[in-house]
């Protein structure tokens, strides 16, 4: 089956957390037999940041963010059994997702995949006049990257004629165990992009456990950064790319991941950094969120930490060898449960009772 998928950025994880997600998703989906098209707006300088080029498991196509260039490829849509609108693409995306779907084929089947829902509804509750409002009534499908029921509940009641999470998870063949390197030789690392609905949480649970613990090495990564006060131990690195996050997470002591405002609030809502630092055998430090124990065990697979004062209090004690275990069991359960290739058997079950369901429907 052909799926034509519109999205943020396949080959460029610049500004754009959800390229790993649809690397590894796509990839297992294309091992299964999809025949895939990513489409992709030249926006937010992506293009001059590649951190991969064109996949052989996927046909990319880069268009101008342009008006006229928008409809060319929406157009295209028609070649598809299956049309995929993204959330979160970067340049019209409401008319992108109209001219989607008015491109579609009657009997393919439409997706809109929302890489954040928690944000998205929050958009939708706050503006009755939203474009998506209509839109999800001509929808075949609600796919959402996290949120778990209360995600499901919600867009039902606003249409949706279904909605199932397709959590995060882990690519083995990009995100694994490497050696060290000193360029990331600290105690606690954090990676992240500066965004308006992290930024306080950033200070709580990363820049103030740095101002507790003087003699302690933090390390920052992502862009956006460049302008904000730091304590003296926190070391500013900047962008890092895709191909370096393995060893950015298996240098560290541990490595800390920290929600956005509306992940944390509505749970269920493990990010793409959360498996990638499992599956290089990190030791990971998490904020904590609902349903967190759903994808890795506390205090046996991952830490959990309320607040920054638990953040501190956790690098106070935490021993090398016991950061070690951690790692290495969270890298033994995200392989055995949380792979893009288990995700990819349950979005091919969906897919194929979609059109089991057309054709018995057609058969009656």
């Amino acid at each position: 089956m052909k799926i034509a998928f519109y999205g943020s950025s396949l080959l460029s994880s610049y500004w754009n957390g959800a390229a790993t997600y649809y690397r590894g998703l796509l990839n297992a989906l294309a091992k299964r037999g999809y025949d895939i098209v990513f489409y992709e707006p030249d926006a937010f300088d992506r293009q001059k940041h590649r951190d991969i080029e064109a996949p052989d498991w996927c046909t990319v196509v880069v268009y101008e963010a342009t008006p006229h260039a928008l409809m060319q490829v929406a157009a295209r849509a028609a070649q598809a059994d299956i049309v995929v609108k993204a959330s979160g693409v970067g340049f019209e995306d409401d008319a992108l997702l109209r001219a989607v779907l008015d491109h579609a084929r009657p009997n393919a089947l439409t997706v809109f995949w929302d890489v954040d829902a928690p944000a998205t509804l929050n958009e939708l509750r706050n503006d009755p006049d939203h474009p998506l409002h209509e839109a999800l009534t001509r929808v075949d499908l609600v796919l959402t990257y996290g949120g778990g029921d209360p995600v499901v509940w919600e867009y039902r009641a606003l249409g949706a004629a279904e909605c199932i999470p397709i959590y995060n998870a882990l690519d083995p063949e990009t995100h694994h165990p490497v050696a060290s390197n000193s360029r990331f030789a600290c105690d606690l690392a954090f990676l992240g992009n500066r965004l308006p609905d992290r930024e306080a949480r950033v200070e709580a649970f990363f820049l103030e456990p740095a101002r507790a613990l003087d003699g302690h090495r933090f390390l920052l990564g992502g862009s956006g950064w460049g302008d904000k006060p730091l304590p003296s131990n926190v070391t500013w690195i900047g962008h890092v790319g895709t191909r370096d996050h393995n060893v950015f997470n298996v240098t560290p002591k541990a490595v800390l991941n920290i929600s956005r405002d509306s992940m944390a609030a509505n749970g269920f809502s493990p990010a793409t950094r959360v498996f990638e630092a499992a599956g290089a055998g990190a030791c990971l430090v998490t904020d904590a969120w609902l349903g967190v124990e759903i994808f890795l065990t506390p205090g046996e697979e991952i830490l959990v930490a309320r607040d920054g004062a638990d953040v501190a209090e956790i690098m106070r004690t935490l021993s090398p060898s016991r950061a070690r275990a951690i790692g290495a069991a969270a890298l033994r359960r995200v392989l055995a449960d949380h792979t893009y290739t288990l995700r990819a058997e349950l979005v091919d079950a969906i897919f194929r009772r979609h059109f089991e369901s057309e054709k018995a429907e057609a058969a009656e």
